[in-house]
């Protein structure tokens, strides 16, 4: 059983090495089968590029309250999230009975006005929300840059995942063709927390694997298999990588979904960037080829990643719910 959160250098497989990749899903195999998390390096992701994200990120979370709450959540769960409203309630790691100390705020698949994506009305599927120019000079160009960077960093590591679970490497790009992920813009405030409260509280991810740049500031921690929590190792440069509950299912519990948490930070403020990738939203999810077998029949039912995400994010991130505290106030 793992103590460590192993750290994998990429380098030789970004560089296109054949061998590179099988030694990177080699050691991914290895994480993602004990610890459920590891710290990627070699990514070949500048950090400029990072840095400029965090600073659009505090930037963004400095305006007014009431310039951020005119963008709050929409019912695709695009947009501005208040702190002190939401968990993960549906976590079963934890009994989440207090909400989370962190505001955050949601960016999505940017399309063209007239894509019939948006036209479908789906939900979840619908436009971005973006502060004026005026009042947030570049920050709309920067974030969208970011996430066209972490995108193809996702994209580039597809193959690994494939060799990972002993399939070919083209396997997975089919389900990405119109991948659907999430950019998460997380602020964690220096503020006290009340008994069972935290940053962010125990949970699994919901998707298939989150892209976390490390910061300066520490918070997040991992629950090792023996039960323990642990801070993510300090890497410069590097970002933790994990695989959520869609991979679990998809590789039939092969490889593993890891509770984590945040701790609310000490005398300074924490800003987080995860980046949640998943497959596209009609994806059909269902167990992989040699990830069961007569001895092991597949655990769970077929499913589309828009119906298990449809489902996670009405347990969870309710629209609503911050509808209704607004009107509250006024």
């Amino acid at each position: 059983m793992s103590d460590t959160i192993p750290v994998i250098d990429v380098a030789d497989f970004m560089a296109g090495s054949a061998r590179g990749l099988e030694d990177a899903a080699r050691g991914v195999r290895e994480a993602l089968t004990t610890v459920g998390f590891f710290v990627l390096t070699g990514h070949g992701v500048p950090w400029t590029r990072i840095d400029r994200a965090f600073d659009a990120a505090a930037r963004l979370h400095a305006l007014p309250m009431s310039r951020k709450l005119a963008l709050r959540m929409n019912e695709h769960n695009n947009g501005y999230m208040a702190l002190g409203h939401y968990a993960v309630w549906t976590s079963e790691v934890n009994d989440n009975d207090r909400p989370d100390l962190n505001e955050a705020f949601f960016v999505r698949r940017e399309r063209p006005d007239d894509d019939p994506v948006y036209a479908s009305g789906r939900r979840f599927l619908g436009p971005n929300r973006w502060p004026d120019e005026d009042d947030l000079p570049g920050f709309r160009a920067e974030i969208l840059a970011y996430t066209g960077t972490l995108e193809a960093l996702a994209r580039r590591f597809l193959p690994v995942a494939a060799r990972a679970l002993d399939l070919r490497p083209d396997w997975f790009d089919g389900f990405f063709a119109d991948a659907y992920y999430i950019l998460r813009l997380s602020h964690y405030p220096p503020v006290e927390a009340e008994t069972n409260q935290f940053g962010i509280a125990p949970h699994t991810d919901a998707n298939f694997l989150t892209f976390l740049p490390l910061a300066d500031v520490p918070g997040l921690q991992v629950r090792m298999p023996g039960g323990e929590w642990k801070d993510v190792p300090r890497v410069p440069g590097a970002f933790a990588v994990n695989s959520g509950d869609i991979v679990k299912r998809w590789s039939n519990g092969r490889f593993r979904s890891t509770p984590h948490r945040a701790l609310p930070p000490v005398g300074r403020d924490r800003y987080a960037l995860p980046f949640f990738f998943g497959p596209d939203w009609d994806a059909t999810i269902e167990c992989l080829p040699g990830c069961g077998g007569p001895d092991d029949p597949p655990r769970w039912p077929a499913i589309t990643y828009g119906e298990w995400m449809t489902g996670w994010y009405d347990a969870n991130y309710d629209h609503k719910v911050q509808e209704r505290a607004t009107a509250r106030r006024h």
